[in-house]
């Protein structure tokens, strides 16, 4: 068999250790992506059948107890949080996912081992986005119930190896023994057929997500997305945190100081503040930070999650019926 997993009746599902993990319908997982990744979002997909995630890395407690608030109004199926250990009030976070009840976390750029036993003695599953099979031994050892393998082609922060996810999913999964779900340049039912035929139980895609209605991304972002082509994306700030980002004045700006050899403290001059949200959220294409993956030249649309969802589907099921048809 290509996968682990089988479909359920009349394909009308899939049934493998994720789907069972997560009380979902489709092995699809919407990323957390900061900027993107509201409520609305996170409900749209739950609904639809994948997992939602609401990305709390750009959120103040207060606003993410909000959007948890309206999430679990808007649907009555599992969504979860993704949470960057780099956020300063880290624990305001974590405080506020136990007292609203968030049935699963997925944690990113930190040692898993700070924060799962807590999350996991209060019944919450988590997950642990890594970019390599050491780290992803890291994770199973610190009690982790499934990893994120994500590719140096995803948008956000990414792997300082840059390692692609075609290499990276089948040396984690030879790794581990807990289920693994693949992440960085999947946007498409045939793509999730290639990362399910590598090892992986499920696909996590974000860049596909930022380009639906419910996306809390600017729409001036989400038009240059669909706009994008081959090469118009660049791994950068590498001596910081590596983010892949869109082409523009910003971007050069970056390339031309890296060219130079700046350092640490240059680079993090360059970046400010707020720039993430300068660019993805108030929508300057200028000066603001695009973050975004290169399946993004694949992507021509912006369409309803629902509609994401069950395309992604559809097509993954067409595959499965006949892999070498076109």
């Amino acid at each position: 068999m290509l996968y682990q997993g089988r479909f359920t009746e009349n394909g009308t599902g899939f049934d493998n250790r994720i789907t069972q993990l997560f009380g979902i319908r489709y092995p699809i997982v919407q990323a957390g992506m900061i900027w993107n990744s509201g409520w609305r979002l996170a409900a749209a997909v739950s609904n639809a059948g994948g997992l939602g995630l609401i990305g709390a890395g750009s959120m103040y407690p207060e606003v993410l107890k909000e959007h948890i608030v309206k999430c679990k109004a808007a649907t009555s199926l599992p969504f979860g949080v993704n949470l960057p250990m780099l956020y300063p009030d880290i624990d305001k976070h974590i405080e506020t996912i136990i007292n609203e009840n968030v049935p699963i976390v997925f944690t990113s750029a930190g040692n898993p081992k700070t924060w799962t036993k807590l999350l996991k003695d209060n019944g919450i599953v988590v997950v642990h986005v890594v970019s390599g099979a050491k780290f992803a031994q890291k994770s199973e050892d610190a009690g982790v119930d499934a990893i994120v393998a994500e590719g140096f082609e995803a948008g956000g922060h990414n792997g300082r190896e840059e390692t692609t996810t075609l290499c990276l999913i089948p040396s984690v999964r030879a790794a581990v023994k807990i289920p693994v779900i693949a992440a960085g340049g999947i946007g498409t039912g045939r793509a999730m057929m290639a990362a399910m035929a590598l090892g992986a139980e499920a696909v996590q895609m974000g860049s596909r997500f930022v380009c639906t209605e419910e996306s809390s991304g600017h729409p001036a972002f989400k038009d240059a997305v669909v706009r994008a082509n081959e090469g118009d994306t660049m791994l950068s700030l590498k001596k910081l945190t590596p983010v892949r980002l869109l082409k523009n004045e910003f971007a050069d700006r970056v390339r031309e100081a890296e060219t130079r050899g700046d350092d640490v403290e240059a680079l993090t001059a360059l970046l400010g503040r707020a720039r993430a949200k300068k660019g993805m959220f108030e929508g300057d294409m200028a000066q603001g930070e695009l973050e975004i993956g290169q399946v993004s030249s694949l992507i021509k649309n912006i369409l309803p999650a629902a509609d994401v969802v069950r395309e992604v589907w559809d097509e993954f099921k067409a595959v499965a019926a006949n892999p070498f048809g076109y």
